[in-house]
C-alpha cells in the first residue's frame, strides 16, 4: 500500500517503522527538515519538507496514489484540514489524531462530513486502557476481542503463587478452568507456552479467556479479581478528565490532585463525583494526606514522566494498591520496563497500534477479515483476531489434522454467543470469530497460519 504520514513526531515515526517494516510504501511530511531527514535515514522511506495541509505539498508525496493518509501532527486543526484537503485531491482514505476533547466529543460528525476512516484520540485510548486495567486489577494489561467477549489478560506470578511450579498442561484439570495460556515473558526470553511449559515465581504471564472464567481462575491463585473501590490519581489532564467519565458510573471514589487552578476548576465543574485536591502530587505529605497507603489504587498521569516514575516508585513503596503510569516517551520503554513499575500505560504506542491494526485489515484477503490486532510482546508476538467469512484450508479439517507453522496458537473461537478454548478435534466453522497467537509477525490472511 501507498501511505502518507504527515507529521514526524513520535508517533509519527513508530508509524513509519512499522508500516515500512510491513512492506507499505512510506512518505512521511513535516515542515521541520531535521525530523524528516531523520526519519528517512532511519527507516526505508520517503520524504518530503513541507506543510502537509498544502495541495502542492499532497501532490509531491503522491496523493494521487495514495491510498491511505495518516494525520499526526501537534495541531488537530491541521490534521483535520489535511484529511480533508487529501481527500477531495486524491480520493484516500484519511485517518485523523483528534485530541482537543471537544472536537472528540464530534467524531461521528467529523467523520461523516469530512469522509474520514477514522478519529483518533490518544488520550481517550490511554484512559479506557487504564479504566480496563482499575476493574481487573490483578493483570498488567488487558486486550479485548469480539466486542469484549473474549479477554487476553497479562499478568506477573508473585514468589508465593500457586502456579509456580506448574506445567501448562495442569491448568485444566487441577484448577477446573477452561483458559489458554499463550506466552510466558522470563527475563529476555520469550516462550509461546506449550503444555508441558512449567511457570516460574516473576514470569510475565498472558492468558485468553472470557471475562467471567478469568474471574474465577484468578480467584483460584489467590489473585484478586475485584475491582478496585477507590483510587488516587496524580495530575488533571486530557487522560484524567476521560478517565474520571469513565470511572464515575462504576462507583469508584475517585480522588485527583492537580496543581493548576485553572485545571483543577475545570475537573470541579465537569465532574461531579470526584474529589479534586489543587496541590502538588509530588509533595509526599499531600500523598499521605489523601491516604495514598489506604487506596486501592494510584495512577500518575502528570505531564513529566520523570515525575510520574518518581511517584509510582514512591506509591510502591508505601502501598499494597495497584500502580499505573504514564510515559509519554517511547525512545526507552526497554529500560523503563525494568524499574518494574506494576503498569505501564503508553499514549503513543496506544494510537500507532491502533492505525496499524487498520492499516493491516485494509489488507483482507477474500475469505477472512482482520478484526482486532494486539502486539502482546512488542516486535516478538501478536494477537489477532479474525472472522472466517468463507470455506478456506483452515475449515478443511479438525485442528490437529491441520499444519501449523511453528510458534502459533489457534488460542479461541467465538461462535453462537459462545467462547470456545480449542482443543485438537475442534474445526473452525464459516461466521467463527478465531483468536490467533503467534510469534510469525505482520498476518493479515488467518490462513497464513498454515505451513
Amino acid at each position: 500500500m501507498n501511505i502518507i504520514i504527515v507529521g514526524c513526531g513520535k508517533v509519527g515515526k513508530n508509524l513509519a517503522e512499522q508500516l515500512s517494516e510491513g512492506g507499505n510504501n512510506i512518505t512521511v511530511i513535516d515542515n521541520r527538515p531535521d525530523h524528516v531527514s531523520d526519519t528517512t535515514e532511519r527507516y526505508d522511506v520517503l520524504g518530503v519538507v513541507g506543510n502537509g495541509a498544502s495541495h502542492a505539498v499532497l501532490e509531491e508525496a503522491g496523493i494521487n496514489n495514495a491510498n491511505l493518509l495518516i494525520a499526526v501532527t501537534g495541531s488537530d486543526e491541521q490534521n483535520l484540514l489535511c484529511c480533508l484537503i487529501a481527500k477531495k485531491a486524491g480520493g484516500c482514505q484519511t485517518i485523523a489524531r483528534v485530541r482537543n476533547p471537544q472536537y472528540y466529543a464530534e467524531a461521528p460528525y467529523l467523520k461523516e462530513e469530512l469522509g474520514l476512516a477514522m478519529v483518533i484520540n490518544p488520550e481517550r485510548e490511554a484512559a479506557e486502557e487504564i479504566a480496563r486495567i482499575l476493574r481487573f486489577p490483578s493483570a498488567i494489561k488487558i486486550d479485548t476481542f469480539v466486542k469484549g467477549k473474549i479477554e487476553l489478560l497479562k499478568f506477573k506470578l508473585p514468589e508465593d503463587s500457586p502456579l509456580c511450579g506448574m506445567a501448562v498442561r495442569e491448568i485444566a484439570p487441577k484448577l477446573h478452568c477452561d483458559l489458554l495460556v499463550c506466552t510466558i515473558e522470563r527475563g529476555e526470553e520469550t516462550f509461546i507456552a506449550y503444555g508441558d511449559f512449567c511457570f516460574q515465581a516473576k514470569d510475565i504471564v498472558s492468558l485468553i479467556a472470557d471475562p467471567k472464567t478469568a474471574i474465577t481462575f484468578f480467584r483460584k491463585i489467590k489473585h484478586k479479581a475485584s475491582p478496585v473501590k477507590d483510587v488516587l490519581i496524580a495530575g488533571g489532564g486530557d487522560i484524567t478528565h476521560y478517565l474520571c467519565k469513565s470511572l464515575e458510573k462504576t462507583g469508584i471514589g475517585i480522588t485527583v490532585i492537580e496543581k493548576e487552578q485553572k485545571r483543577a476548576d475545570a475537573l470541579s465543574d465537569t465532574l461531579d463525583n470526584v474529589n479534586v485536591i489543587l496541590a502538588d502530587a509530588i509533595n509526599q505529605e499531600i500523598l499521605m494526606q489523601e491516604n495514598l497507603d489506604k487506596k486501592d489504587a494510584f495512577v500518575s498521569l502528570t505531564n513529566l514522566d520523570e515525575e510520574n516514575i518518581l511517584l509510582s516508585l514512591y506509591a510502591r513503596s508505601v502501598s499494597q494498591g495497584k500502580i499505573i503510569t504514564k510515559i509519554n516517551r517511547i525512545d526507552f520503554d526497554q529500560v523503563i520496563d525494568r524499574l518494574d513499575l506494576d503498569t505501564i500505560i503508553y499514549p503513543k504506542n496506544l494510537t500507532s497500534n491502533h492505525i496499524i491494526r487498520y492499516v493491516r485489515a485494509m489488507k483482507k484477503t477474500i475469505g477472512t477479515n482482520l478484526e482486532t490486532l494486539y502486539q502482546i510482546i512488542k516486535g516478538k508476538v501478536e494477537a489477532a483476531e479474525f472472522i472466517v467469512a468463507d470455506e478456506c484450508p483452515l475449515t478443511s479439517a479438525p485442528l490437529m489434522e491441520l499444519k501449523f507453522k511453528e510458534g502459533v496458537l489457534v488460542a479461541a473461537i467465538f461462535r453462537n454467543h459462545k467462547v470456545l478454548i480449542p482443543r485438537g478435534s475442534d474445526r473452525i466453522q464459516v461466521g467463527d470469530s478465531v483468536v490467533i497467537v503467534t510469534n510469525q509477525m505482520g498476518l493479515h490472511d488467518i490462513n497464513d497460519i498454515l505451513r
